[in-house]
C-alpha cells in the first residue's frame, strides 16, 4: 500500500487512513501488550502512532473516539480479573532528537510564563524496557497489583506480583499516606535474561525475543508459581491515587519511596536543569547504557516540582509536564566481551563480537559480526572496547564504531588474528587470491573436508530449513551424532534411520525414547523423496545459493543430466587470466569475444610510436572496443606489454563449449558455472554425491507457469504476512512464474507489503512502484 504524504491527503483520504491506523494500532497493542508477541519494532510502531497524530493535528474535527492518540495499550486479558486504576495510568509522548528535547523545555516555559533566564528543574530518569504495574497500599499493606491494561482498567496480577523480592509486602518507616498507587516497572537483568534463555534453548522449551517480553510473559502467568521461578524485579519511580501528599518534588518522591523499602532508579536517575541538561544527561546514559544490568531504551524528563506538575496538568493522553527520549531504534552502545572465530563449510573463518546483552530494534543482542580480520584492524577493536552496534530489521547486528573515548585505561592490546583454524587439527589459514591478483579479505581454513568443523557445517547446512529441512534433526543431535562417528557425511543421515544396531542403542540414551526416535525416523525418511532443488541447494556448493538452485533444477529435469553437465564443464574451465579479462569493467561478453579472438592472432611488439598512450594502443589492436571498456583495460593493464601478453594467455585459457553452455542458463553465469564444475571435478565430492543419490528418490521440479497474472515480473514481499509463511509466499510466486527479490530496486515489478513494512515500502513509494496488501495479492493470483 503506497502512504501519501499528510501534507497531501485530501480530507475523505485523510479519514480512511485514521481509520486504518486506528485498527492497525490496536492490533499492535494487543500483540504487544496481551500477547506478549510484538511483529513490529518500537521504531515502527511510533511511525505509526507519528503519522496519526500527524494527521489529526492538520485535521482535528476528524479525531475518532477510538483514536490511538486517546488510548493507552491495550485491554485485559480475559484469564485476569479487571483493575480500575485508582488514576489512570497514562503513557508518555516520545522526543527523538535534541531539537525536540530542547522544544519540550521551551513548551514547559511557555505554559508557565517563564523567562528564559529562570531555571527549570528536571529530575532525569532512565527509562526501563520492562512491563509497567501499579500497586496499592492501603495502611501500608499491599493489597492489589496489576498491569496497565488499557490505562484505566488493568489486570490483577496480584499473586503474581507478590513473588519479586523489591516490591514489599509491607511499607518499611512511616509518613507513607493511608491509600498509595506505587507505579513503577516489572523488569528482569540482562544476564537472568541470557541465562533463561540459554537454559530453554537447551531443554527445547520457548526462548523470549528480548528482556521486555520476557519480564511481561513472566508475568502474566495463570499460576503464579511460574512467576516465582522467573528472575523478575521491580523498580518503583511513580504513583498514581495518594490520599495524602508526601513529596514536593519528584526528586523528593523518589528518596521516599527508596526510604519505604522500593528499588528506585536513583542512581543512576539525576536531578538536571534547564535544556542544557536534559541533553547532556541524554549523552551521559547513552554511554552508561552499556555498563549498566538492565534494559533502557531511552530517559524519561520530569518536570521535576510538583506544584508545577499539577500546573501543566495533561493533554490527551500524556502529562504535559513529562516526555521520553527514546535512544535510536536501530543502535546502541554496548561492552564487546570477547572475539571467537566461526569456521564456514566452506573453510571461510568469520570473526565474531561476543556482547553484553542490549536491546536494539527489539531484539536482544549478544553477538555481532567483524566480517574479517581486516574489518577488525579498520575499526582498530579490542576486547573490552564500548562499542556501537547496528541493526536493520533482519540484517545481523554489526559493530560500526568504537567509542575511543571510553576505552579503558590502561588501553588492551591489539587483536591479532590467528594464523590457524581454531579446529583440533590447527590447520594454517589462507587468503585467496581472486581473478584480477588482489588478495581476498576472507581467510580460509586450507584443511577443507578434514577440517571437523567444516564438515559439521556442510551437515548443519544440509539439514537446515532450506535445504532438506530435516524435522527432529537438529544442531544439537547433529552434533553429538557426529562425535559418536555415526553421521560425517550426508548418506550417513539416511543410513542412519535404517540402522537397527544403531537405533537400539540410541533408545537407551537420556532425551531418547521410543517416541522421539520414531520421530527422528520419521523426519528423515519424510525427505527421501525431495525435489531436485532442494538437493543441490543442500550440497552447500560455493556460489549456488537457494535461487540458482532453483534455476538449475528448473533447466535440468534430473541431478544425472545436471552432474553430467557440470562434469563436462570441468574439462574446459577458463583460467585465471581470462577469468581477469572477463571482470574488467566495461568488457562483457561481446568484447571478451573480441578481445580473445584478437590474442589467438597474436599481439606482435609494439607496433605504434611511443608517444601514443596505452589507451589509443588498445583502441587501435581492438577498434570495436567501447571507450569505458578501453579505458577499464588501460587501468587494469598499464603498458603494452602487459596488455598483449595477458591476450595472448586469456586466447590459450580460453574455457571450452561445456563450460561456456552452463555458464549461459539464464540465471547462472560464470561464477556459479565455475563453482559447480570445481566441485564436480573432486572424486571425493562425487563419491559423497553418489552415496546419496543412492538413499534419494530425487524429484524434477514443476516448471514455472507462465500464463499468469505474475508471470515474469520481479516481487518483493515484505512485512509481516498473516496468511501465509514469506517462504509459502515465495513458493507461491515462483511457481506462478514470477521472480521473488530479497530487496526492492527500479527492476522490481509489485511489492506486498504486510503490516509493519519499513524501508522497502518507503523505497517502493519513492521509485513509484506498486504497492498491494497480501489479501490484494490472493485475490490477483486467485484470478
Amino acid at each position: 500500500m503506497t502512504l501519501i504524504p499528510v501534507a497531501d491527503l485530501s480530507e475523505t483520504e485523510a479519514a480512511s487512513e485514521l481509520a486504518r491506523l486506528a485498527d492497525d494500532l490496536a492490533e499492535h497493542d494487543l500483540r504487544y501488550h496481551q500477547q506478549d508477541a510484538p511483529t513490529i519494532s518500537d521504531a515502527e510502531y511510533d511511525a505509526l502512532k507519528r503519522r496519526n497524530l500527524d494527521i489529526e493535528t492538520r485535521f482535528p474535527h476528524l479525531i475518532r473516539e477510538n483514536s490511538p492518540s486517546m488510548t493507552v495499550g491495550a485491554a485485559r486479558a480475559d484469564q485476569f480479573s479487571p483493575v480500575e486504576h485508582g488514576v489512570p495510568m497514562l503513557s508518555l509522548d516520545n522526543a527523538f532528537s535534541n531539537d525536540e528535547a530542547t522544544e519540550f523545555d521551551a513548551r514547559i516555559r511557555r505554559f508557565l510564563k517563564l523567562s528564559a533566564d529562570e531555571t527549570v528543574a528536571y529530575t532525569a530518569e532512565p527509562k526501563i524496557d520492562g512491563l509497567s504495574a501499579s500497586l496499592r497500599y492501603e495502611k501500608g499493606v499491599l493489597v492489589q497489583g496489576a498491569t496497565r491494561g488499557d490505562g484505566r482498567v488493568g489486570e490483577d496480577v496480584t499473586a503474581n506480583l507478590r513473588t519479586i523480592a523489591d516490591i514489599p509486602h509491607r511499607l518499611k518507616g512511616s509518613g507513607w499516606p493511608e491509600v498509595i498507587e506505587v507505579r513503577g516497572e516489572v523488569y528482569v537483568e540482562l544476564a537472568a535474561f541470557a541465562a533463561f534463555n540459554a537454559a530453554a534453548e537447551a531443554a527445547g522449551q520457548r526462548t523470549y525475543a528480548n528482556p521486555r517480553n520476557f519480564a511481561a510473559g513472566s508475568l502474566r502467568q495463570i499460576d503464579p508459581k511460574i512467576s516465582a521461578q522467573r528472575p523478575l524485579r521491580f523498580f518503583g519511580y511513580a504513583w498514581g491515587l495518594v490520599s495524602d501528599s508526601f513529596a514536593g518534588s519528584q526528586w523528593e518522591a523518589l528518596a521516599q519511596l527508596e526510604a519505604w523499602g522500593f528499588v528506585t532508579t536513583a542512581p543512576p536517575a539525576k536531578r538536571v536543569e534547564n535544556a542544557q541538561g536534559l541533553l547532556d544527561i541524554y549523552a551521559a546514559f547513552e554511554t552508561l547504557r552499556p555498563t549498566l544490568d538492565f534494559d533502557i531504551d531511552g530517559v524519561v524528563y520530569k518536570v521535576d516540582d510538583l506544584d508545577r506538575q499539577k500546573r501543566l496538568g495533561f493533554v490527551s493522553r500524556s502529562p504535559r509536564w513529562a516526555i521520553a527520549r527514546k535512544f535510536p531504534a536501530q543502535k546502541a552502545r554496548t561492552i564487546l566481551e570477547a572475539i571467537d572465530l566461526q569456521v564456514g563449510r566452506t573453510g571461510a573463518i568469520t570473526p565474531v563480537a561476543r556482547l553484553k546483552p542490549v536491546t536494539v530494534g527489539g531484539v536482544s543482542v549478544t553477538n555481532a559480526t567483524l566480517h574479517n580480520g581486516d574489518e577488525i584492524a579498520r575499526l582498530d577493536v579490542r576486547v573490552g572496547d564500548t562499542v556501537v552496534i547496528q541493526r536493520a530489521g533482519d540484517v545481523i547486528p554489526q559493530i560500526v564504531e568504537v567509542a575511543l573515548e571510553a576505552r579503558p585505561d590502561p588501553a588492551p592490546p591489539a587483536y591479532e588474528f590467528p594464523h590457524a583454524c581454531p579446529c583440533p587439527l590447527k590447520t594454517p589459514l589462507a587468503r585467496e587470491t581472486n581473478a584480477s591478483g588482489t588478495e581476498s579479505v576472507v581467510r580460509r581454513c586450507t584443511g577443507e573436508f578434514a577440517c571437523p568443523f567444516q564438515r559439521v557445517e556442510h551437515l548443519r547446512h544440509f539439514v537446515s530449513r532450506r535445504a532438506f529441512d530435516i524435522e527432529g534433526l537438529g544442531e544439537k543431535q547433529l552434533q553429538a551424532f557426529f562425535d559418536e562417528g555415526w553421521i560425517k557425511e550426508p548418506a550417513d543421515i539416511f543410513r542412519l534411520a535404517r540402522d537397527a544396531e544403531k537405533l537400539d542403542a540410541l533408545r537407551t540414551r537420556d532425551g531418547y525414547g521410543e517416541t522421539s526416535v520414531a520421530n527422528l525416523v520419521k523426519g528423515i525418511e519424510a525427505r527421501r523423496t525431495i525435489g531436485l532443488d532442494r538437493v543441490i541447494y543442500g550440497l552447500g556448493m560455493r556460489d549456488i545459493g537457494e535461487t540458482t538452485s532453483t534455476v538449475l533444477a528448473r533447466h535440468f529435469d534430473t541431478f544425472a543430466d545436471l552432474q553430467a553437465a557440470a562434469e563436462a564443464a570441468s574439462k574446459g574451465l577458463p583460467t585465471a587470466t581470462y577469468l581477469e579479462l572477463s571482470t574488467a569493467p566495461g568488457v562483457g561478453p561481446k568484447a571478451l569475444d573480441l578481445l580473445v579472438e584478437v590474442g589467438k592472432g597474436g599481439l606482435k611488439a609494439d607496433p605504434w610510436p611511443q608517444a601514443e598512450s596505452v589507451e589509443l594502443k588498445i583502441g587501435h589492436a581492438v577498434p570495436k572496443l567501447t571507450k569505458p571498456a578501453r579505458a577499464a583495460l588501460t587501468e587494469r593493464y598499464a603498458t603494452w606489454h602487459a596488455f598483449a601478453q595477458a591476450l595472448a594467455e586469456a586466447a590459450n585459457g580460453a574455457p571450452g563449449e561445456d563450460y561456456l553452455h552452463l555458464a549461459a542458463v539464464d540465471g547462472v553465469g560464470p561464477v556459479a558455472a565455475q563453482s559447480l564444475a570445481r566441485f564436480f571435478s573432486e572424486d571425493h565430492n562425487r563419491q559423497k554425491v553418489a552415496a546419496l543419490v543412492e538413499q534419494l528418490d530425487i524429484q524434477a521440479l514443476a516448471k514455472p507457469k507462465t500464463d499468469t497474472a505474475v508471470a515474469g515480473k520481479t516481487v518483493v514481499f515484505t512485512g509481516a504476512l498473516e496468511k501465509m509463511t514469506r517462504d509459502e509466499a515465495k513458493a507461491q510466486a515462483e511457481a506462478l512464474g514470477a521472480k521473488v527479490a530479497s530487496s526492492v530496486s527500479k527492476k522490481t515489478d509489485l511489492v506486498v507489503a504486510g503490516p509493519g513494512a519499513g524501508s522497502k515500502l518507503k523505497t517502493a513509494t519513492e521509485l513509484g512502484i506498486q504497492v498491494m496488501t497480501e489479501d490484494d495479492w490472493l485475490a490477483m493470483v486467485a484470478g
